[in-house]
């Protein structure tokens, strides 16, 4: 996590944008400006929806990260937006991932996998890529332990020899994680504190210079005292925070899931950033595609910097 604790401490903000575009968060006319051009080079008209979606999908983000990379860190776009489109999706969210990094940001690749064996190990080329190719430009993954160490290690093997990281589900944001995370184990714990154990221990032989090893937890900010109490007991494990505004956590909820210097977690905002231009009370469905894509970036960058001044309020 080196190079994702030198970057916050740049910015001075332990927050991270999701991008998670839909066809309902792109402006309408930014999606019909690409329309004619998609429609002259696809052979095939049916596949011009999704390649028409997933180019619009890629200038939104642009301007998004356009307008916020200088204020937060990191990225992290959730690549079943993409999928959804097919192969032109999948290029997108390519393009997202390495165009983020150009702007000198820490990219976070929303996957969620989880497997065992062979499959892992090609899952897990997300991070190490194929040879000297990354077709993915990810700084880490986000992946599943519900197979145990079987689905953990071909990752946590690939993120060291690329120098890399993973996030893995912990306690999650949703309300019916507690339908498996909060069930009682014989030995009187939780099974989401057993596997918050097993995470502590899957990354203790690759802890770096500053205390925390390069396997992350997931801990949603709708949980905050048990964010709070995952903190003590996950002294070497970096927070991936989701939850945070649109699904109601705060600041202060939050405050607890990072170390005694403000460091340790980074809380991830999605639809309250990218989507606070529908919100501003300033978009007309007059507007041309570049006005709508200029109040996107003005929202975005506004909503970034009330996060990260909320942040920065309650932390050392």
């Amino acid at each position: 996590m080196d190079r994702l604790i030198e970057v916050i401490e740049d910015k001075q903000n332990p927050s991270v944008v999701g991008l998670d575009p839909t066809e309902a968060l792109v402006p309408k006319q930014v999606v019909a400006s690409f329309a004619e051009e998609i429609a002259e080079q696809v052979e095939d008209p049916t596949e011009a929806p999704a390649a028409q979606l997933s180019v619009a999908f890629f200038e939104f983000n642009r301007a998004i990260i356009d307008a916020v990379a200088d204020i937060v860190p990191a990225v992290k776009p959730q690549i079943a937006m993409y999928e959804a489109l097919g192969p032109a999706g999948i290029d997108a969210y390519s393009m997202t991932c390495e165009y983020a990094k150009q702007q000198g940001l820490y990219v976070l690749g929303d996957v969620k996998r989880g497997d065992i064996g062979s499959t892992a190990a090609a899952y897990a080329h997300h991070l190490n890529g194929v040879g000297d190719f990354d077709p993915w430009h990810e700084d880490a993954v986000t992946v599943n332990p519900y197979l145990g160490t079987d689905g953990i290690t071909p990752f946590v093997e690939a993120a060291a020899e690329a120098d890399k990281d993973i996030f893995v589900l912990v306690r999650t944001s949703n309300p019916s994680s507690s339908e498996l995370q909060m069930l009682d184990l014989a030995g009187g714990t939780k099974v989401y504190e057993h596997v918050a154990d097993l995470v502590e221990g899957w990354g203790a032989e690759t802890i770096g210079a500053n205390g925390y090893s390069r396997v992350g937890a997931v801990v949603g900010a709708t949980h905050p005292e048990e964010g709070k109490a995952l903190r003590a007991r996950m002294p070497h494990t970096f927070f991936l925070v989701p939850g945070y505004g649109a699904q109601g956590g705060t600041a202060q909820g939050v405050a607890g899931m990072f170390d005694k210097d403000g460091m340790g977690a980074l809380v991830n905002s999605s639809r309250g950033i990218i989507g606070a231009w529908k919100k501003s009370g300033k978009y007309s469905e007059s507007m041309s595609a570049d006005d709508a894509l200029d109040l996107v970036a003005e929202s975005a960058r506004e909503a970034a910097k009330d996060m990260r001044d909320n942040l920065r309020a309650v932390l050392p």
